[in-house]
């Protein structure tokens, strides 16, 4: 019974019921004998099931993810932690705004790390778009309430993605003299940090947030049942992908 519910839940919501629909209407008009739409929307529902599973979410993220390691003895006198957007407006215990998901869990390893180096923290992130607030200010908030001082949290909250995080960072540290920055990012999204640093010619000690994947992880059936989660893995991903074409070419 409980596995019939696990099944059952998966393929009622999203993403598993639209590969039930993609692929219930593909083998009707397989049934039909209308081949090109048939194998189309068998096609798109087989699709959509891949990039919801963790075996292939994991794959993509793995290209991402094994280029880098957690330093073992970091050495730095500042640390860059990445923003990755928040719910500018929600409410919170000591404020108005909530750091997202990814830029929590960055948060978390920048406190610790700034734990055990008593090293100032820049934190980078801006208003993408007009009607968002900075990330940089809710960070820099969390921060402190997990007991990082005031007086070591720098904000720069100019950038609006990679490039530009890696632009003003670059300029705070020059101001302030630091010349052995450690970057905080999530491990999948630090080869196009790392790009980004090497493009303005700044050397960073790249020490990667969290890790989605990792050597021998083990699925069982459930992993092979489509999950919300998993597809926003396979999109992170994606996006990433995309993002360091397009950083290689662009800048």
């Amino acid at each position: 019974m409980f596995i019939a519910k696990k099944i059952i839940t998966a393929f009622l919501l999203p993403p598993g019921i639209f590969v039930v629909l993609s692929l219930s209407s593909g083998m009707y008009f397989l049934f039909k004998k209308n081949w090109r739409v048939g194998i189309m929307n068998c096609f798109i529902g087989i699709f959509i099931w891949a990039l919801s599973i963790s075996p292939v979410a994991d794959a993509m993220l793995r290209g991402l993810e094994s280029d880098f390691e957690i330093p073992p003895n970091p050495r730095g006198d500042v640390i860059i932690l990445l923003g990755s957007g928040a719910y500018d407006k929600a409410p919170d215990l000591s404020g108005t705004g909530v750091p997202s998901e990814v830029t929590l869990r960055r948060i978390v390893t920048a406190v610790r790390l700034q734990k055990r180096l008593n090293i100032p923290v820049i934190v980078s992130g801006g208003k993408v778009y007009k009607h968002e607030e900075a990330d940089a200010p809710i960070v820099k908030r969390f921060l402190i309430d997990l007991g990082v001082p005031a007086d070591m949290v720098i904000i720069e909250d100019r950038s609006r993605d990679t490039i530009e995080n890696a632009r003003f960072a670059k300029e705070i540290c020059d101001r302030y003299n630091f010349t052995k920055p450690i970057l905080v990012t999530s491990a999948f999204h630090m080869r196009r940090a790392v790009m980004s640093f090497e493009k303005i010619k700044m050397r960073v000690t790249p020490f990667p947030a969290y890790f989605l994947t990792w050597e021998d992880k083990k699925y069982g059936w459930r992993d092979y049942l489509p999950e919300i989660s998993d597809l926003k893995k396979s999109y992170m991903a994606l996006h990433e992908y995309l993002g360091r074409l397009y950083y290689k070419f662009a800048y």
